[in-house]
């Protein structure tokens, strides 16, 4: 059995590639293929922190940093410590273009999740049990995180979101979990050809989905056949419309370190 290794190499960011994030929806050469293109993201790395920005700040464009590698079973391990509102993530089994693959939720926004999964592109499946948003203080400032209250999210749990997880624990036990504005440590382990993924926040179990018990209208099981092995990509999400900067302000990041590997 193979140990635990490094996927970034000192402070450099050799071994991986910054792409424009979801090109897979964009037609090549089209004008917003293009400008696109021109903002790719911004991804530093400094004292083996990983850093990632939209660019330039503001823009509303988001990005992914994808690993040349790819894996299949596997043990990821990593800390994360993001701004808010930024919503991020990790991409496992990923497409060589970072957009189709198993995401890790780090949704750390309004109506947001954090340790559940989403199948990009693969059927837009959603396997969450609770959404966040964030406590202010009477300047304005977030302060800390609390469990949305479902009258006032923008995005519904429906009973299917639920019954996706075949483990999860309740908002208020995550709550006493997550660190704010801190570094919080995830263990993500994935294993199967048709995949069973558990995560833990901190030492503690929070989700885990058998996607061999998935229902067919939101898991594309042809389409994730090709995600057998496939590459890790981070995520530093673009504005959409609807959200605007409540999905990434202007300013933020989201920071990594202690990225680690283990073959199954």
């Amino acid at each position: 059995m193979s140990e635990f290794r490094p996927l970034f190499k000192g402070d450099t960011l050799d071994g991986w590639k910054i792409l424009p994030r979801g090109l897979a929806m964009m037609e090549e050469g089209s004008d917003r293929w293009k400008e696109a293109w021109e903002h790719p993201g911004l991804w530093t790395i400094e004292n083996g922190v990983i850093e990632g920005r939209q660019d330039p700040p503001g823009c509303g464009f988001g990005s992914y940093l994808v690993s040349e590698e790819t894996f299949g079973d596997f043990e990821l391990t990593y800390d994360a410590k993001p701004d808010w509102p930024a919503d991020t993530g990790i991409y496992i089994r990923a497409s060589a273009d970072g957009f189709m693959g198993y995401q890790i939720l780090l949704d750390h926004r309004k109506s947001g999740s954090i340790g559940g999964f989403y199948g990009n592109s693969i059927g837009g499946f959603h396997a969450i049990n609770w959404n966040v948003d964030a406590v202010y203080d009477e300047n304005g400032n977030p302060t800390g995180l609390k469990i949305e209250d479902p009258e006032t999210t923008i995005e519904p749990i429906a009973q299917w979101k639920r019954d996706l997880l075949t483990y999860k624990i309740e908002g208020e036990e995550f709550l006493r979990i997550w660190k704010w504005n801190d570094w919080n440590s995830f263990r993500v382990v994935c294993k199967g050809e048709v995949p069973v993924i558990t995560t833990y926040i901190n030492g503690e179990k929070i989700a885990e989905i058998d996607m061999n018990r998935a229902d067919d209208a939101h898991f594309f099981r042809d389409k994730a056949a090709q995600l057998r092995c496939g590459h890790i990509a981070i995520e530093v999400h673009d504005n959409d419309p609807g959200m605007g900067e409540a999905r990434w302000g202007k300013t933020a990041a989201c920071r990594w370190r202690n990225v680690c590997i283990k073959e199954l």
